[in-house]
């Protein structure tokens, strides 16, 4: 899934998002105030750390959040059912998302990333307590790629990225759909 992140008509970012079934939709910024776009840290985080089922990953499955737009394409006739069954059943990953991402923003924006893989331990000890799932390198790949990416757009001004096609949240199976041959009389 090919993406790119410029800058929109309010200022602000906007993430052109080219889905592989031909659907193109755009995700707008809401981050004026920071030098390093939000959604750009969404994408080098969930990216570096494996989450299919973040932001990216809910998008390139058929997720459609409230606040993006169809730009071209012709999406599936159950595209709304399907996105809402998607994102309902992937809540807590985006939520784990927002936060890991957040942080991980944070440090490249302050300068901090000396710093990142102990904030990012310090958030998930909040979100969930458990062992933590990922590695120290993983964690400074992604403050480390969310540096660079964040130095091509200070530079250009656009960031054209690609998201990996087995990063993709699973789809839910809708409840009460039985599976399988029926029974012969």
């Amino acid at each position: 899934m090919l993406v790119l992140f410029a800058h929109s008509g309010t200022g602000s970012t906007v993430a052109t998002v080219h889905r592989g079934d031909g659907v193109v939709l755009q995700l707008p910024g809401y981050d004026r105030k920071y030098r390093v776009p939000h959604d750009l840290a969404h994408f080098a985080t969930e990216r570096a750390l494996g989450i299919s089922a973040g932001v990216f990953g809910a998008i390139a499955a058929g997720g459609v959040f409230s606040n993006m737009r169809l730009v071209s394409g012709k999406p599936r006739h159950d595209a709304a059912q399907r996105s809402r069954r998607l994102l309902d059943a992937n809540k807590r990953a985006l939520t784990m998302a927002e936060l890991v991402a957040g942080v991980v923003h944070r440090a490249v924006e302050e300068d901090e990333t000396d710093r990142v893989t102990a904030l990012v331990r310090d958030a998930w000890i909040s979100f969930d307590g458990s062992d933590f799932p990922w590695s120290d390198e993983q964690v400074t790949e992604a403050a480390v790629t969310l540096a660079e990416l964040a130095a091509e757009w200070e530079a250009l001004g656009v960031v054209k990225a690609m998201w990996p096609d087995d990063l993709v949240a699973p789809m839910p199976v809708p409840h009460g759909v039985k599976r399988g041959r029926r029974g012969r009389t």
